[in-house]
């Protein structure tokens, strides 16, 4: 080890300014990096203190990430303050919604400060708006400077998950529908026209669902209870379970919506001695699976509840211009109680209705575009 220690110190003394430089007085040999040498052409070299030299030409300005001690525009050029507070000042609810951590409380907060106060004028003042504070809006700014390209949702053909299989034209033609979802002890309807407004929002408990051995004239009592109550409509879209045949263990609940199933297609359906080619079926089932996948409710291959999807829509029917559905006001007062996490149970088949129209017409939307 000694011997080996005396020629690297020779050795580091006999070259000209090389690659290491031994430090005096020191009872043992240190050394300490003047420079690297480029193993490419080994004749260029790169002294220690021209890193950080040239690690700042390849990246450029970085934005402040949680440096507090600095001011929020100190951290950023003329150019992208600019850029920052024009979005910020100007921007709507849904375009402040789609920047990251603006969704929801934030993006209200912003709009309801700079109304009652003015345009931000520094990104400095933009720290006195309720929940965003300096780390938060630092992610903020760097998400309006960097926006993340969202990825392509995949678009879901309506047509394949509609049955039976009908002509697109056909639903293109409808006013309005009726969407239907049925439960273990109730049914629920959404009436929704297609200018994505909820004319009629409502369910019925049917006493005789799973009592006994689907006794039918009971069951065709509760359906037909209900079919008295639905309004008029181009199509009825009735939910398509996705409860698979194969798992025993819920084999009486399929056997229940089949059957009710049958029931409403039965009731609903004109009768005409024989169908004609040019007329299209007046029932319709929606795959369950596609309505949760346009929701975003699809965990593996079950669907996770509505609940917290139907009061974003709720929502923003009287917090946006141009919501995704609109709810009459009195529909608002009657449901507005009916979704929270204490009572999910009792409203989950409204919300299931609903989403099933919207997803109806924003799925048929897209496939017409």
């Amino acid at each position: 080890m000694w011997v080996a220690r005396q020629f690297v110190t020779s050795v580091a003394q006999k070259a000209q300014p090389g690659l290491f430089r031994r430090i005096p007085r020191s009872s043992l040999p240190k050394f300490e990096l003047r420079y690297l040498q480029c193993t490419c052409c080994w004749k260029c070299r790169i002294p220690v203190s021209g890193f950080e030299t040239l690690n700042a030409s390849i990246l450029g300005p970085v934005p402040c990430k949680d440096d507090e001690s600095k001011t929020l525009d100190a951290c950023y050029t003329p150019e992208q303050r600019e850029t920052i507070l024009k979005l910020l000042n100007n921007a709507a609810l849904p375009e402040l919604s789609s920047v990251k951590l603006l969704r929801g409380r934030k993006s209200h907060n912003i709009v309801e400060y700079r109304t009652r106060n003015g345009p931000f004028k520094t990104l400095e003042s933009v720290v006195n708006v309720p929940l965003l504070k300096h780390k938060s809006a630092v992610v903020v700014f760097n998400s309006i400077l960097n926006p993340v390209k969202k990825e392509r949702k995949v678009k879901i053909n309506l047509v394949k998950f509609i049955r039976p299989e009908v002509d697109r034209s056909w639903l293109e033609d409808a006013g309005s529908i009726v969407s239907i979802v049925c439960g273990t002890n109730k049914i629920a309807w959404a009436h929704v026209d297609r200018g994505m407004t909820v004319l009629d929002w409502q369910q019925m408990e049917c006493p005789n669902f799973l009592k006994g051995t689907y006794i039918a004239s009971f069951y065709l009592s509760d359906v037909s209870a209900v079919v008295d109550h639905l309004p008029e409509a181009d199509f009825y879209i009735i939910e398509k379970p996705s409860i698979s045949v194969q798992n025993t263990t819920l084999f009486p609940i399929l056997a229940h919506m089949r059957t009710v199933e049958a029931m409403l297609f039965a009731l609903l359906e004109p009768k005409v001695p024989q169908p004609e080619p040019n007329i299209p079926p007046r029932v319709l089932n929606m795959m369950r699976t596609a309505v949760g996948r346009h929701f975003g409710l699809m965990v593996g291959e079950s669907r996770t509840s509505g609940a917290q999807a139907v009061r974003q829509l709720m929502t923003e029917s009287v917090t946006q211009k141009l919501p995704r559905i609109n709810f009459p006001s009195e529909l608002l007062l009657k449901h507005r109680n009916s979704f929270q996490m204490a009572s999910r149970r009792t409203g989950e088949e409204l919300c299931d209705a609903l989403l099933q129209a919207v997803a109806f017409y924003e799925l048929l939307s897209e496939a017409s575009g």
